[in-house]
């Protein structure tokens, strides 16, 4: 089936008897037993709910997955999937991550006794050096957050499973829609759904998708326990998003490469990072791995000064954190996404304060052309 009409039916489970064509929000905490020692499959809503079930079924189709798990946020999901881990564990990172994450390893998980050590995941003889026996995982985002760097999934996979770790993968810029990180390879896959799976800035979400029966047993044993699961509500949210993820995400992509064109061309831009522009150092790569480009565009403008004055010049994109909604938003990596990243790191992988990041919307891409060309006037 194609993955645009998977989006549109979603697990094409039905739980009523009415015929009703939207998935029902079933607003409830717990469920009746028929009997003693007999359940519906549904018995308290921590453990599952029909409406989060439909949505967890449909991102685990979408992905090749075997089961997938709806969580309460992106960063949810990141906390419960780090509880697969022990002290004295170790990590390959990528060196360019969203800062959310890299804060959650550097003030949790390092306080929990794991450790990290981070490289360019594009380059396998960097992750190949930094491997050791206490590794248990290497995890990458492709692209990168914010500057745009592509790691190339399917040679990754074969080096974490000659060292035998997981390979743990972010793919929240792309979505399954474009790639498809489980037949790459990838053992696990996470999502901020709060982004393009969801695609209205309406609501928070988080998903992790496996392909590996005992890493999903695992983790549906802490998703249990430690209850960051998705409310019927948010879910019902979701699965409306995803039926329009493939039309959203075709516009959204052929609009940024317009943008990122226009940006290359534009004389206050210095830099402009998009995997879609064959110069990109990760252009081949993505050819081959991804159906699309995505919709995320970082560029460099000529001085700080500039870039302040852009995102609050900006009228119809809108200066805001997140991504991957109907409306475009600008983010300023360095005080926004990124702020808790050590100055050290940002200014070595060249966040600084003249990087931008678009998110591009459903806007009109003349529209866009305009307020961006206001914004960086002189």
């Amino acid at each position: 089936m194609d993955i645009g009409t998977l989006c549109v039916h979603g697990s094409g489970k039905r739980y009523d008897t009415t015929g009703a064509v939207s998935v029902p929000i079933f607003q409830s905490a717990t469920f009746t037993h028929p009997g003693v020692g007999r359940s519906t499959g549904f018995d308290y809503s921590r453990v599952q709910n029909p409406t989060r079930e439909y949505l967890e079924d449909a991102l685990a189709r979408l992905e090749g997955g075997t089961d997938a798990l709806a969580f309460s946020s992106g960063m949810a999901a990141m906390a419960v999937m780090m509880e697969l881990f022990s002290a004295g564990d170790h990590f390959i990172i990528s060196d360019d991550l969203y800062g959310g994450s890299v804060r959650y390893f550097r003030t949790v998980s390092e306080k929990n006794g794991l450790k990290f050590d981070a490289a360019d995941t594009g380059d396998l003889e960097a992750v190949r050096r930094l491997l050791r026996k206490e590794t248990k995982a290497v995890f990458v985002e492709t692209p990168t957050n914010p500057m745009m760097q592509v790691t190339d999934l399917a040679a990754l996979s074969e080096l974490t499973r000659e060292a035998g770790v997981l390979l743990i993968v972010d793919n929240t810029f792309l979505t399954p829609y474009f790639q498809r990180p489980l037949e790459l390879g990838a053992d696990i896959v996470l999502h901020s759904g709060t982004k393009y799976l969801g695609g209205h800035n309406d609501t928070l979400a988080g998903f992790l998708v496996t392909n590996r029966p005992e890493v999903a047993e695992r983790l549906r044993q802490l998703y249990k326990t430690v209850g960051a699961f998705l409310s019927p509500f948010d879910s019902w949210l979701v699965i409306r998003g995803l039926k329009t993820l493939a039309v959203r995400l075709e516009r959204q992509a052929q609009t940024a490469m317009a943008l990122a064109r226009w940006l290359k061309e534009h004389p206050r831009v210095r830099q402009v990072l998009y995997p879609g522009l064959p110069e990109h150092p990760g252009y081949a790569v993505m050819k081959k791995q991804a159906s699309g480009f995505g919709a995320m565009v970082s560029f460099k403008v000529e001085s700080e000064e500039l870039a302040v004055r852009v995102l609050e010049r900006v009228r119809i994109i809108q200066y805001a954190e997140s991504l991957g909604g109907v409306e475009s938003l600008m983010t300023y990596p360095i005080l926004q996404t990124h702020a808790d990243v050590p100055e050290e790191v940002r200014a070595a992988k060249g966040i600084d304060g003249r990087l931008l990041r678009l998110s591009v919307g459903l806007e009109s891409e003349r529209d866009l052309m305009d307020d961006l060309a206001r914004a960086l006037e002189g």
